[in-house]
This record gives C-alpha cells, structure tokens and sequence, in this order.
C-alpha cells in the first residue's frame, strides 16, 4: 500500500494559496512500532488558519501540510487505543500516519479518542472540536454578550462563524451575521436563526449593516476584517467588545502579522474614544482552561437541537488543494472537509 501525501512546494508565503503550491507524492505506509498505532485519515479539516503556517516559514518545501484530522486506527502496538476507534489527531494531508509514542504532538491539539455517543466523528473537527472551542471562547469569554445586546458576526456561516451566532442566540443577543452570497445569507437567517444577514458585497455595506443594528453593536466576532470591519467599527456602542479570531480580508497578500497590525491602529480612535475592548484571539490559550466546560455545553446544547451545524465535505484527499483554494475565496458554505476515506 502506499500513501499519499500533499507537500509544500515553497515557503514562507506571502499571498494567497494557489495551485503551484501543493505537490501530491507517494511513499510508504507506515509502520507502528512499540507504544504506536497506524490511524487511516478519515476527515481532514480545512481553516484558514493553517495558511499562515507557510507565511510564518513554520512549514518549509517538502513537509506534509498540517491539518487536524478524524482518523481510524487500522493497527496498534497500545492498549491506548483499539482498531477501530476514531481518534482526533494531527495525521495532517496524509492518508496514513502514526500516533502514539514518539509521535510529535501540538501542545493544544493532542491526539484524543472521540467519543461516538457526541455525534458524527467529523464533528470532532467542527463544533464539537478546536472550531467550537474558537467560538466557545471567543465570544462568552471574551466577548461576554448579555442579553438583549446586538452581536454582529462576519464570515457568519463558515466553520466559526456559524457556531458564534446560535451561542449568540443561546446567551439571548440580536445577532446580525456578514456574508457573501445570497444563498449565505438565506442560510444564516434560516438555518442558523440569525435575526438579519447582509452581504459584504453589496454596493452599500455600511448603509445594510446600520439598518440591521439599529441599536448600534454591543459585540463583533471579526473572522475577516477590511471593509467588513470598517463597517461595523463605525456602529460600535460605547464599550463594545471585539474578538480579533480571523484576518483573511486585511491580509490580500497572505501575511497576517500585517493585517492585524493595520486593523489594531485604524481601530485605536476607537478604542480610546468608545472604550471598545479589543481582544486578540489564539484558541491555545483556551484549552487547558475551558475545553471540557465547552464539550459539556456545546455538545448538549447539539443534542437539544439548539445548535445546527453545516459541514462542507469534499470527496478525496486528490482535490485537497482546490477545496483549500476555494474556500480561501470564499467558496465553501460551512466547516470545510476533505473526506480521504471511508468510515470502517
């Protein structure tokens, strides 16, 4: 059997992903040795966050890109874990990999079994995984919506920003999502019970957000930033929280040290004048402290019905690259995934 395994072609990067940059090899399965089990990629998870892996340099020509993924174990040298468990880890474009010991681990992303009983496996990459936890975290911990108040989300629909809106919903905010296309907007407001949703590409984004908030905005979850932020700055009350979890639209170029850096200074009037709390976001910071409060919550508020959530599932880890490119552009409608293989 071989396996195969998308790699980088160039690195560090600064723009945004095109074909060119992915190189498919083959190579070996490999084999587990003591203390390891060889898990199958079953779901690989698709954010927007891994690209500034390659603009930061920490992924150099040649590696495995990274990824969270669902895999399978297939064989195991552990009592850790039994053929056939689904387990979260860190397998990455690869159709194989290894956990276990020796294995490299993330601090905040380490290999755990997933528990059936929760859902649907994927969901370990999505709202009952690092996606919810970003939303968990960023908005009722930091943004500490109360009731009433107006919640403004952008990118409302995908992997994040859906999560963020119904915990809006829940905690008992109006919430407003930002999108793109009709079809987004249809969803958020329907099947994800948003009380309004513009789109970033009308002609009069700033016009269509104030007559969504008439009450100004009390909380914004920024996925993308750029005009996006610019309009809703412009409607933050005074002491109005922002959560900082994703740049995509002040980074043209791929680089987001740079884009956060402009966004924090065009919002430091805004800061001083409205007493706007501005929070940068990193989900490691939330893990140890705040992980299994999430799952508790997250995943019983799924069962009730209380939060819905849209998986975007493309077939076959040969189209892994154009799915990522896609849903950097916007393409994707909810939490982006490539299936590798088949469910045992």
């Amino acid at each position: 059997m071989t396996n195969r395994q998308w790699t980088l072609t160039d690195a560090p990067i600064e723009r945004m992903p095109t074909l060119a940059n992915f190189a498919l090899r083959e190579s070996p399965v490999p084999v587990p040795g003591p203390g390891q089990a060889l898990a199958r990629t079953v779901y690989i998870s698709l954010d927007p966050y891994q690209w500034g892996y390659k603009v930061k340099g920490l992924e150099r020509p040649g590696d495995v890109l990274h990824a969270r993924t669902v895999a399978q174990v297939e064989t195991s040298n552990t009592p850790d874990w039994q053929p056939g468990d689904f387990v979260h880890c860190l397998n990455g474009w690869s159709e194989y990999g290894l956990i276990g010991a020796g294995v490299p681990e993330h601090a905040y992303m380490k290999t755990r079994r997933i528990d059936p009983s929760l859902g649907h496996p994927s969901l370990a990459l999505g709202v009952l995984g690092m996606n919810g936890l970003t939303a968990y975290a960023g908005l009722l911990v930091q943004g500490q919506p109360e009731p009433g108040e107006t919640v403004v989300v952008s990118a409302a629909t995908g992997g994040v920003g859906q999560i963020v809106g119904q915990l809006a919903k829940i905690r008992g905010c109006r919430v407003v999502g930002i999108v793109s296309t009709e079809e987004k907007m249809r969803v958020a407001r329907e099947d994800l019970g948003y009380d309004a949703a513009v789109s970033h590409l009308s002609p009069d984004l700033p016009g269509d957000l104030a007559k969504a908030c008439p009450d100004g905005v009390d909380v914004y979850f920024e996925n993308v930033g750029g005009r996006l932020f610019d309009a809703t700055a412009a409607l933050f009350n005074r002491g109005a929280r922002m959560t900082i979890c994703g740049l995509i639209g002040e980074r043209p170029d791929g680089s987001s040290a740079k884009g956060k850096a402009a966004l924090l200074a065009r919002s430091a009037d805004l800061r001083a004048a409205r007493r706007v709390t501005v929070n940068e976001h990193f989900v490691g910071d939330f893990v140890d402290s705040h992980f299994d409060r999430f799952l508790a919550d997250v995943s019983r508020w799924y069962a009730e019905g209380r939060i819905h959530y849209r998986e975007d599932i493309r077939d076959g880890i040969e189209n892994a690259p154009a799915a990522y490119i896609d849903m950097m552009q916007g393409g994707n409608l909810g939490k982006t995934m490539i299936r590798a293989s088949a469910e045992a």
